[in-house]
């Protein structure tokens, strides 16, 4: 038997799969090849409440042998797993690494949380795992370091896995600079671009050719790059300081005060140590671009740009206020010019989530970094608070958003303004501690229907 759950209304016509019709004769395709849907259940579909569960019987949702669970997740969304097989359970392989990072003096525990309700949410295609290689002390270490330090232990999940396809990454603060690093050294160039031999039998009733033709030239190559041998599905960063934290409001907790942003570099190498130096772009040599800006391009110590490039899906979650750790800009890779005052009220289902804006890449020569701006990283590692120094960090700042902007992004603003503790909006946006900073429970919900909706492309292509 099969059970159809439906968490939500729903229309069965967007579900165009190229299999025989279903007897509803409606142009409404099967959710699994040679599954009949008559035309009630098809109605029910429809016009289902929230919530409603339709137990299906051998008219309905019969196949020859075993049965299957059909999950409509949304409009234009659907799972199906297969149920009993000739009276055996079976289990489906996980074949998508999502791999969750932490930020700074952080462990996989703040996870906990997220780790569950993606669980839920996404079903067990997902092998969902927290990485641990950067606990705590170890995130000081410098980006580079912890960023080689996730790609090994990313390296060994796999090895572990034979099962995987697909990677995806979601990371929270620091740790979606460790990860950007992690891609970059994970990073593989595939020599064979042909189509594949084992083409799928595309049947054209219900689509144009043109379109089928258009679709299968997508989805049968196979892919130019990958990340450790695996698809790149999607790259999804919360409050991540992805220009660093120099500058007008990047480290909110010191309220823009001018004396205090120019104490805070030389102090950051003893506080936040490499890490630190890092992330106020004064690391390494005067003569040699800091870290940051490397990692806008594609560069020696590797190709960070083209490792972005080949996920299907980037987006970035930024907290518009109340985050004392990470600014907004920062996080969403905007000028000031840019940040533009958000609607005040949430997109509707995702409490907090008030924004969602698509960039597309925007074609320009890779960040540069002739000899005024080395002499300027002088200035700036020795005199911070001279106006050279000041040149230095804008100039920077220009460079590496030149550099990221060369791919697309989907950028989600959230606001906690309406939170009963706002301030808590750096933790808030991934639930570090259910109890305390459930606020975000909404972001994390959007975070979980965007990685869903990704999966459903897929699931169409693999279908096609």
């Amino acid at each position: 038997m099969a059970r159809v759950l439906i968490p939500g209304p729903i229309d069965c016509l967007p579900f165009m799969f190229i299999n025989d019709r279903c007897s509803c004769g409606n142009r409404v395709s099967c959710f699994v090849p040679h599954i009949p849907i008559d035309r009630v259940t098809c109605l029910n579909l429809r016009n289902a409440d929230p919530g409603a569960e339709f137990p299906g019987n051998t008219n309905q949702f019969s196949r020859r042998k075993g049965s299957v669970e059909i999950e409509a997740l949304s409009g234009t969304q659907c799972k199906v797993q297969m149920g009993e097989r000739n009276g055996a359970s079976v289990d489906i392989t996980p074949d998508h690494l999502l791999v969750l990072v932490h930020g700074i003096m952080a462990s996989p525990s703040d996870w906990k949380y997220v780790e569950a309700e993606l669980k839920r949410r996404l079903g067990n295609r997902f092998f969902i795992y927290a990485s641990a290689a950067n606990s705590y002390t170890q995130t000081l270490h410098g980006i580079d370091i912890a960023g080689r330090r996730l790609a090994e232990e990313v390296q060994q999940v796999i090895q572990k896995t034979p099962s995987l396809k697909r990677i995806s990454f979601l990371a929270h603060s620091l740790g979606g600079l460790f990860a950007r690093y992690a891609i970059a050294v994970l990073y593989r160039e595939n020599s064979d671009t042909h189509v594949q031999s084992s083409e799928p039998d595309f049947k054209v009733e219900m689509l144009e050719k043109k379109s089928v033709a258009e679709l299968k030239d997508q989805y049968t190559k196979v892919p130019k790059a990958t990340i450790a041998g695996l698809e790149a599905i999607n790259f999804v960063t919360l409050a991540t300081p992805h220009l660093g934290v120099r500058g007008k409001k990047q480290l909110p907790f010191l309220l823009g005060v001018p004396l205090l942003e120019k104490l805070a570099p030389p102090l950051a190498q003893y506080v936040i140590r490499r890490t630190g130096r890092q992330l106020f772009l004064t690391d390494g040599k005067y003569s040699k671009p800091p870290l940051l800006l490397r990692m806008a391009s594609d560069c020696e110590d590797g190709k960070f740009i083209s490792a972005l490039a080949i996920f299907r899906s980037r987006i970035l979650y930024a907290n518009v206020s109340y985050d004392h750790m990470v600014g907004w800009r920062t996080s969403s890779i905007r000028r000031e010019s840019e940040l533009v005052k958000p609607p005040e009220h949430s997109l509707d289902g995702y409490k907090h989530v008030v924004d969602v804006v698509y960039c597309q890449p925007v074609l320009t020569d890779g960040p540069s970094y002739p000899p005024e701006t080395a002499k300027a990283k002088e200035a700036a590692q020795t005199t911070p608070s001279s106006k050279r120094a000041e040149d230095y960090y804008d100039k920077l700042e220009e460079e590496m958003i030149r550099g990221l902007q060369r791919v697309g992004w989907k950028k989600v603003d959230v606001s906690f303004h309406s939170a009963l503790w706002p301030f808590f909006a750096h933790n808030n946006i991934h639930v570090k501690q259910e109890w305390l900073h459930y606020a975000g429970a909404g972001v994390v919900a959007h975070v979980a229907d965007s990685l869903k909706q990704q999966e459903m492309v897929t699931f169409i292509s693999a279908s096609l």
